[in-house]
């Protein structure tokens, strides 16, 4: 059985990688499907979102990565897909996902959504929660692959250090012991 993944992907993040990779081992092909979607303003174009995956999945043999524009469930029926994969972090994406799950299901009888619930590590991530802390100059590097990191940091900004050093407290003297007694 086949599988398509679709979304915008930008950027892609170890969440994102997390439900290819499981889906790796539940399908014997997974299509990462890059979509542009206008409601979102892109900071990758979809070929430099597709050559970012491309590197990231290299490992797995059973992922291809292309894009697509239209109906999903269209899209399913090109690939010769039977299922379309989706990631669910809480419960407000299982609400948004169950409704276009159930009006895919109108569009196209023979394609199914199978829904992957989130790892706890990645339960929080999201591509817009990367492109914020980025914009504000906070490190993405535990959110993203490396490569997609550098790429990242070389349009939006590097991560900021503090202006002046972390406060550490003092060392403990014999005379601060004194109070404890």
């Amino acid at each position: 059985m086949r599988a398509i993944y679709p979304g915008s992907f930008d950027p892609v993040t170890l969440g994102h990688l997390d439900i290819i990779e499981r889906g790796c081992r539940l399908f014997e092909h997974v299509t990462v499907a890059v979509l542009q979607n206008p409601n979102k303003s892109p900071l990758f174009t979809v070929d430099e979102r597709i050559e970012l995956i491309r590197t990231a999945v290299s490992p797995l043999p059973n992922v291809s990565v292309t894009s697509f524009d239209g109906l999903t469930v269209n899209f399913a029926h090109i690939k010769g897909s039977q299922v379309i994969l989706r990631g669910l972090r809480v419960l407000s994406d299982f609400e948004m996902e169950l409704q276009m799950a159930l009006t895919n299901k109108t569009l196209a009888e023979d394609v199914e959504t199978v829904f992957l619930a989130a790892s706890n590590e990645y339960s929080f991530l999201s591509s817009s929660v990367v492109k914020e802390v980025a914009r504000f100059g906070g490190p993405v590097d535990h959110l993203v692959p490396t490569h997609v990191a550098k790429e990242i940091y070389s349009r939006c900004c590097a991560p900021k250090l503090p202006d002046h050093p972390t406060p550490t407290l003092p060392e403990p003297t014999p005379d601060s012991n004194s109070l404890m007694e």
